[in-house]
């Protein structure tokens, strides 16, 4: 009997999905992934498994990642201390060096293989290759951090046509061949923009916007540009919440419909922010 209804129950959440999943195929969904959920390595299997069942489901997922813990941990052992200004790290030549070794190599292909393991198909690339992410140096402080001049959107449309889940790691090159450390969530903003993209999702490790930030029920379930700006000014958005925001309204203003901030350390919250009525996080919009 226990089985019978929750064979019933399943059916019961597909048959709800139905209207979701009807929205999102064929459409482009960009992830931008990194932090807590992604150095808990049962999280990262979880999100994985999410991101294969909306590719699945004919969702086109772009998957941009970042990777600051593993960098930190890597300069740790090579005997490298890690320096941060606004909360941009400082590269040099060395670290620059460090961040393409393990963003392009160690955590890319790490993603790929663990997206192949769940019945994915999925491609790594970094921003250098095709020439995806075009920078220049940002600040001569910060070394070699860049700002992204340009984005060569091609090879990702063309993994995409070809049925691949394109895992893009956060690096970026100038015209001289420089390589340089970019911001994830900027990178994933530009991403989404240059793909019109249905939404961006950016996986952080609070809910998403609150009122009061030591109270997780004070979620503000929607804001709009206008109202980001007086959140802002009245300093409820603050800290580390403003450079996310501010990529947010990037996104939307490069033509992104709408972008989620949302708590990735929660399991399925990617699958309960698309394919369910109660979605997960704050959704920041263009407005009326």
């Amino acid at each position: 009997m226990y089985n019978e209804m929750s064979n019933a129950h399943r059916a019961e959440v597909l048959t709800q999905a139905l209207p979701y999943i009807r929205r999102y195929n064929g459409k482009v969904v960009v992830v931008k992934y990194g932090g807590n959920a992604m150095i808990n390595e049962h999280l990262k299997e979880q999100v994985m498994e999410d991101v294969v069942l909306l590719w699945l489901i004919g969702v086109k997922v772009v998957l941009v990642h970042g990777g600051g813990p593993e960098i930190s941990e890597i300069m740790t052992r090579l005997g490298k201390k890690a320096e941060f200004v606004d909360g941009l790290r400082v590269t040099d030549k060395e670290t620059v060096d460090i961040v393409q070794m393990v963003l392009a190599g160690k955590v890319n292909k790490t993603l790929v293989n663990l997206l192949e393991t769940k019945g994915g198909k999925a491609m790594g690339i970094s921003g250098m290759d095709g020439r995806l992410i075009e920078a220049k140096m940002k600040d001569e402080r910060l070394g070699y951090v860049g700002e992204i001049t340009k984005i060569h959107i091609n090879p990702v449309v063309d993994l995409l046509e070809k049925g691949y889940i394109p895992v893009i790691s956060t690096v970026g090159c100038d015209k001289e061949g420089n390589a340089y450390n970019i911001n994830g969530d900027t990178a994933a903003a530009y991403i989404a923009g240059a793909l019109g993209a249905e939404r961006l999702i950016m996986m952080t490790d609070i809910a998403g916007i609150l009122r009061d930030r030591n109270d997780p029920s004070s979620l503000i379930p929607e804001v709009t540009i206008k109202d980001a700006e007086k959140l802002r000014a009245e300093g409820i958005i603050s800290g580390g919440m403003i450079p996310k925001v501010d990529c947010c309204i990037e996104a939307i203003n490069e033509g992104v419909k709408n972008v989620i901030i949302m708590d990735g350390t929660v399991p399925h919250s990617i699958l309960m922010e698309l394919l369910t009525d109660e979605g997960s996080g704050t959704m920041v919009t263009r407005g009326r």
